[in-house]
């Protein structure tokens, strides 16, 4: 059934006229409620994919500002993905998903603690020196976190009980030079996004890439003016905010890319960055001045894993049989369509790699969900809790920073990135996380 969507509308916003043919495209079957984590925690048809389509045609065709309904079951998505993915008719549920919460944000007013608190997530979280000093003012205040609820006790919750890791200083703008290979003879040539939680939460993750690549002929390059790709401020519909961080990128990367050594790929190593990065030619396709920079971009954009498969992985010099459940993030399995290449390369490397049982469904974490949806966050964080530990593994492997901060504190096993594993097991030194259990796991 085709929306109704003033004509009038579409005129003024060629999202609403996109989102008019992607609703065209949805037949209703039913088949994305199977994998819908919403869906199966509260059992109700508008935290469904098809129950939000609904809700975004009739958001549209109404006009104005969206209604309280409408705005909370939008709220709940967790933008997973696991709809697109095995939908028959093709849905692009991301788009429609992506453009209604930028309308809700345009439209809508929210209550006074919902702006600040968001408002404080999408200033924080991009700036890697803030978000280190509210980690900071948040350990002092998580002891007396009882007295809060919501999002704040969910805030406290979150900050790591154990020292933050110094500032790396692989993050800083530098290019490092392949091992043993003279520019001439490289065999590729990379820009890493560092990012920006990440930088803070788990140094050891670009250090371990930086590692890798070089260990494998790959010169790379921390291009001085990338930083966060955008995606906390595009996950609440915050296209302002995300904007200029996207161009920021954007600029850096292809002051490399045309520069006198160039570049062969954009390399990423947060699932979740990634999944933004290559969606940047979709969301400035209406920008004349920036359409065609930001297809090129997010052409080149490649999750390492997905790299490595292309380039191929040395023999492994510590082989290690330990066994290896792999959890494989929305962003990684659903958003970027990459499923296979990160458990071919840990066989390849010499672990036993195990599948988490119900693996389509999202942990819980999906950017800012654990914080602004608490509640179902936790209901699917110990669901994949018990999966996981299902299958008796030795060692937890994810590829992307956001599922890791989620279940790693409680899944009674080291886990690590999946970069972190390859490096090891072709020269590089043992993941902090498994220091001092080497015995155990034996």
């Amino acid at each position: 059934m085709l929306s109704h969507i003033p004509q009038a509308a579409q005129d003024a916003d060629p999202n609403i006229s996109l989102a008019k043919d992607i609703i065209g495209t949805c037949v209703h079957c039913g088949v994305c409620l199977s994998r819908c984590p919403t869906y199966a925690v509260r059992h109700e048809e508008n935290d469904s994919p098809r129950g939000r389509i609904f809700l975004i045609k009739s958001m549209y065709e109404k006009g104005g500002a969206p209604d309280d309904k409408t705005v909370e079951h939008l709220d709940r998505c967790l933008t997973c993905l696991a709809c697109e993915a095995i939908c028959p008719s093709g849905v692009e549920y991301s788009k429609l998903i992506a453009h209604g919460r930028e309308y809700v944000e345009r439209h809508y007013r929210r209550p006074l603690a919902e702006r600040v608190i968001r408002g404080l997530l999408v200033n924080l979280l991009p700036r890697p020196g803030l978000f280190r000093a509210a980690l900071a003012a948040g350990k002092v205040a998580r002891p007396v976190r009882g007295l809060f609820s919501g999002t704040l006790r969910a805030m406290l919750d979150m900050v790591p009980t154990s020292p933050l890791p110094h500032p790396s200083p692989v993050d800083r703008p530098q290019v490092f030079k392949a091992e043993g290979q003279g520019a001439g003879t490289r065999r590729k040539r990379v820009a890493l996004l560092n990012g920006c939680v990440q930088t803070v939460l788990d140094t050891a993750i670009n250090e371990a890439t930086i590692r890798l690549l070089q260990r494998h002929g790959v010169e790379v390059v921390v291009a001085r003016g990338s930083g966060c790709c955008g995606a906390p401020a595009e996950h609440m519909g915050d296209e302002d905010r995300a904007l200029p961080l996207v161009k920021a990128n954007i600029d850096a990367w292809l002051r490399e890319a045309d520069g006198p050594d160039g570049l062969d790929a954009i390399i990423i190593n947060t699932s979740g960055c990634g999944t933004s990065v290559k969606a940047y030619g979709h969301a400035l396709r209406l920008d004349g001045q920036w359409a065609q920079k930001a297809a090129r971009v997010s052409a080149m954009a490649r999750d390492i894993s997905e790299f490595m498969a292309e380039i191929g992985l040395n023999v492994p010099k510590n082989p290690h049989n330990l066994r290896v459940v792999y959890h494989s993030a929305c962003s990684m399995q659903h958003g970027q369509r990459i499923v296979n290449q990160p458990k071919d390369l840990l066989r390849a490397a010499g672990f036993t790699v195990l599948d988490v049982p119900e693996g389509y469904l999202c942990c819980g974490s999906a950017g800012t969900y654990n914080l602004l949806q608490p509640e179902i966050a936790t209901t699917l964080k110990e669901r994949k809790l018990r999966n996981i530990r299902s299958v008796k593994a030795q060692v937890a492997a994810s590829g992307n920073i956001g599922c890791m901060t989620q279940l790693a504190g409680a899944v009674g096993i080291p886990f690590v990135h999946t970069v972190e594993l390859l490096d090891w097991a072709t020269g590089g030194p043992e993941p902090a996380a498994l220091a001092g259990q080497a015995l155990a796991l034996e």
